[in-house]
């Protein structure tokens, strides 16, 4: 990551002011912005513009980073409800801080301070900037919504699970890269490859997280390997050994995942290995992430100004945690 994008990032979300009543309404949102994160989607956003000769830290630039974080951290305010999440970046969600009235009334003002900042890009085909915005954001929603459906559902296909984190983690990211450009006035050719090398990289990275939930170091993880065995979370892995099992072994991992604990784990994980889906997980991150490649090689720039997506990229896949 680059540490001097995200200190101007964060010094433009941190110096935004907000009125000081009602307290109830803008407390939580400064406080959602003050718990950082990766900043990811305005980074890309940012990179996306200097690629095609925009500065990064141009008023326009960043009025669209802030914009595409703010609708970030609007999503996961109201994500953390539905889900009734306790935790957020190791701090208290909003609607538990809070109320959960508070934190969707919040929720609200950060959708429409998040097309306050769109706006103040100053693009020159702003319709066209909004146009994809709106997409995006309507297929983050469905995302979301697809992934509540699962938690009921008791036969997802692994294909329906890579439509939907797809939906859910990637299309925002690939959204945040063809905006930047788009601002910068690349063509249509070039910011849809920097589109698709988003929608690769975010599949890649989810899978990843998966893989890391249960084969991670565990002391440098930060927090328990096998969270989503034990929370019976539909993952990459687990749909992947639906896929690949025997019927014999279909019955062992049912009865797997009806013990607790570390028996679970430790059940769950023996199956993983046997059946091959650690490796199958590999394979599909590097499949993705070389998709990825692609198409920011096919962009019609010079090589030196692909670099820092590159980089960017090879660091997202080396993380460890």
């Amino acid at each position: 990551m680059d540490p001097k994008l995200i200190e101007i990032i964060e010094k433009e979300l941190n110096s935004k002011s907000y009125p000081s009543n009602p307290k109830e309404l803008y407390e939580p949102i400064r406080y959602i912005l003050s718990l950082g994160g990766k900043r990811i989607r305005p980074l890309v956003c940012m990179m996306a513009a200097e690629m095609f000769g925009l500065p990064a830290d141009s008023k326009s630039v960043l009025h669209l980073a802030k914009g595409l974080e703010i609708f970030h951290n609007f999503s996961l305010v109201h994500d953390d409800i539905m889900d009734e999440a306790p935790l957020r970046r190791g701090k208290a969600t909003v609607h538990e801080k809070w109320n959960r009235d508070i934190a969707i009334l919040s929720g609200d003002v950060m959708l429409v301070q998040a097309y306050q900042e769109l706006i103040q890009s100053e693009s020159e085909d702003l319709k066209s900037l909004i146009d994809q915005f709106n997409r995006s954001a309507i297929l983050v929603c469905e995302g979301q919504q697809f992934d509540m459906n699962f938690e009921t559902i008791e036969d997802v296909s692994l294909e329906e699970y890579l439509n939907m984190i797809q939906l859910k983690t990637a299309e925002l990211l690939a959204c945040s890269l063809k905006m930047g450009a788009m601002l910068a006035n690349a063509s249509e050719t070039d910011a849809e490859a920097l589109y698709r090398f988003g929608i690769n990289l975010g599949l890649s990275f989810q899978i990843q997280d998966d893989y890391l939930d249960s084969f991670a170091d565990a002391s440098k993880f930060g927090k328990q390997v096998g969270g989503d065995i034990l929370a019976n979370k539909k993952t990459y892995l687990l749909l992947k050994a639906k896929e690949n099992a025997s019927s014999e072994q279909s019955e062992r991992l049912q009865a797997a995942m009806k013990l607790n604990g570390e028996d679970k784990v430790s059940a769950v994980l023996d199956l993983y290995r046997e059946l091959g889906v650690d490796q199958d997980c590999e394979k599909a991150i590097d499949k993705h992430y070389q998709k990825a490649l692609e198409e920011l090689e096919a962009i019609s720039v010079d090589a030196q100004l692909k670099a820092p997506l590159k980089n960017l990229a090879a660091k997202v896949m080396k993380r460890d945690h």
